[in-house]
């Protein structure tokens, strides 16, 4: 594959930056709202599950859409439209009176949602075999950044109103559409172009694209598991916090914020050179069994406070993505790349699909007076049974197969 400039590379990662912190300010603030218009936290459980079910289920059809998309027309045209129905989502969002305008502005925000596979995929053809995983460990970091700006910033400025973030992030986004109009440029090789086919748009059969060997398979399950556990702790975080702590939306903030630097202290400086000494395979064995303990500590806390520690014990939970993803991106050809992250996106659609829907009917059970005692942790108890499936499949994998990249473009 061709060097590419490395000014290529800094787009994309602006570009996904500005995305992220758009939704990084509503996420501390979108459970608030629901529970402000059901007026019952319990109820507002269910209510944001489905919600964020909704969501993931419009990403879940359309991720594979936009990554065929992109491997025939271009990466670029198609992360553009992506941006522009995120833009109209967030204004929804500011105006919504009521549950079924929160409904609609989701589902917006779904079906047009799908730009972080067509990102992946442009990251993939601009990287070579030697800083890919260096490159894809660049995207966790500007998702982190983007995590650690986004939600403090959401926090700080409902103190304007639970609405007024949502009016920021579609600027915020509208910005980025107009920077990625003006600046960013098309990575996408003609020769490596592959004519759309809705059957390879379909979301079950690019599913399928992850059973095309045993390895890919296995990798794909423990980066599923991952994305289900952490959907069990960002769909309940703000519920169990307000709940447990009686914090509010700073507060909230604040510690997703403090996620997302974690996040970016350990794929951004820590993932490189412990990969360099370690080896892959060794981190991701390293990371899981990090999460399955981070995860049991998250039910201990009786203080507000002590939840802040264990984020920052629990930081390199969030190694073990990036370096899988590189692995696989790294079995499959280049004509494949958009179809693969697709694939992987709607992947994690789908445990953005069951996660939050579990994790959330479980909450509002096991805080409810229905419930036969009260259990308000049971999502982390969820998410560390997750980790300990992810890092059986992780060790089933690495010790039976060798991870191969492929022999043809």
């Amino acid at each position: 594959m061709a060097n590419k400039q490395p000014s290529s590379l800094l787009f994309v990662l602006i570009t996904l930056f500005l995305d992220v912190m758009g939704i990084g300010l509503s996420n501390p603030i979108l459970p608030k709202l629901i529970n402000q218009i059901v007026g019952d936290i319990s109820t507002a459980a269910y209510y944001f599950g489905a919600i964020t079910t909704t969501y993931a289920l419009m990403l879940f059809v359309f991720s594979p859409v936009q990554g065929a998309l992109s491997d025939q027309f271009g990466r670029k045209p198609v992360l553009l439209l992506s941006l522009f129905g995120t833009g109209l989502s967030y204004l929804g969002l500011t105006v919504a009176p009521n549950l079924p305008w929160l409904f609609a502005a989701q589902i917006l925000n779904g079906l047009t949602g799908a730009s972080f596979a067509v990102a992946a995929a442009y990251v993939a053809d601009i990287s070579r075999a030697e800083n890919r995983a260096q490159n894809f460990g660049l995207i966790g970091t500007t998702l982190a950044l983007g995590w650690v700006i986004g939600p403090a910033l959401g926090g700080l400025l409902s103190i304007w109103g639970l609405r007024f973030p949502f009016l920021i992030a579609a600027v915020v986004t509208f910005l980025n559409l107009i920077y990625g109009l003006l600046v960013v440029p098309e990575s996408h090789k003609l020769e490596h172009r592959r004519t759309f086919s809705w059957r390879a748009a379909n979301p079950i059969n690019s599913l399928g694209l992850l059973r095309q060997s045993a390895p890919i398979f296995g990798l794909a399950a423990v980066i599923f598991c991952a994305d289900l556990a952490l959907q069990c702790f960002i769909s309940t975080w703000v519920l169990f916090t307000t709940y447990k702590f009686q914090w509010g939306a700073f507060e909230a903030g604040l510690s997703l914020a403090l996620l997302g630097l974690m996040t970016a202290v350990v794929q951004g400086g820590i993932i490189r050179p412990v990969v360099a000494r370690f080896g892959e395979r060794r981190t991701i064995v390293a990371g899981l069994s990090f999460s399955l303990l981070g995860y049991l500590l998250f039910t201990l806390p009786t203080q507000g406070w002590m939840m802040y520690g264990v984020i920052v014990l629990n930081g390199f939970d969030y190694a073990v993505k990036p370096i899988s993803q590189s692995l696989l991106s790294g079995l499959v050809s280049a004509r494949q790349q958009g179809a693969i992250q697709g694939a992987l996106s709607s992947q994690t659609a789908l445990a953005t699909i069951v996660g939050p829907l579990l994790a959330t009917n479980l909450f509002g059970y096991f805080i409810s007076a229905s419930a036969p005692y009260r259990l308000p942790e049971i999502p982390f108890i969820l998410g560390a049974l997750l980790f300990l499936l992810a890092l059986w499949l992780a060790v089933t994998t690495f010790s039976k197969e060798s991870l191969q990249p492929p022999t043809k473009d």
